[in-house]
């Protein structure tokens, strides 16, 4: 049986899809990988929405952790030289002045349409949508980076959401374990496979249909 890709993998495949000079914000959880996967000679800023501008990745040693100096999640990261720390207040004025050329955020379903949701779970008693709802509808792009299913098996790449709405048509690429897929205003695109994955493994566990390209790739891993 196939082996579907690992969180490393995934954020390898994202960092290729990032351009040079590009503002990229990294949600909270595994878009945070992002940062240690960027090609030599790339030049990409990375946005913190706790305030950082310049944020680079987790220190390479244990001993080198600055406990002040935290991504939005709380995991250790380095700051870039000339990297700055900016007010809150600041941080979001970037995400909501459209100044953000992408942003990498976690999800738990994406719509045909390119409606994200990302913050709580239907059996959830309480929730916040935070800073995501924000960065999500100011940002160029939105690439979605979640596993292609659930625990349970149901698929989080949907025809129309069931879980609470983050932002409405925001996501532009997904990228799972399985699969590249594009959203686009004629419905999904399926770019690329995991290796030992074929169209129809992917369209199984998607809850849309799927168009395949002629030019059908396999992601590098």
């Amino acid at each position: 049986m196939s082996e579907r890709l690992s969180r490393d993998q995934i954020a390898t495949r994202v960092a290729l899809e990032l351009e040079d000079g590009w503002l990229v914000n990294l949600g909270i959880g595994m878009p945070t990988l992002t940062v240690n996967y960027i090609p030599e000679g790339r030049d990409i800023l990375f946005h913190s929405e706790n305030g950082i501008i310049g944020m680079g990745p987790k220190p390479a040693r244990e001993e080198d952790i600055d406990p002040d100096l935290m991504s939005a999640g709380k995991g250790p990261v380095t700051l870039i030289p000339g990297g700055a720390f900016i007010h809150h207040a600041d941080s979001f004025a970037v995400a909501r002045g459209g100044r953000l050329d992408a942003a990498v955020l976690g999800a738990f379903q994406v719509a045909v349409n390119g409606d994200l949701a990302n913050w709580k779970l239907p059996t959830a008693k309480s929730g916040s949508v935070g800073g995501a709802m924000d960065i999500a509808a100011g940002a160029k792009r939105v690439f979605a980076m979640m596993t292609h299913t659930a625990k349970d098996g149901e698929p989080k790449i949907v025809e129309t959401l069931s879980y609470p709405l983050t932002a409405k048509t925001c996501v532009t690429k997904i990228f799972t374990d399985m699969a590249v897929v594009a959203v686009t205003p004629e419905g999904y695109v399926l770019e690329e496979v995991a290796p030992g994955f074929s169209a129809e493994d992917v369209q199984a566990a998607t809850g849309a249909p799927l168009a395949v390209p002629d030019d059908l790739k396999t992601i590098a891993a």
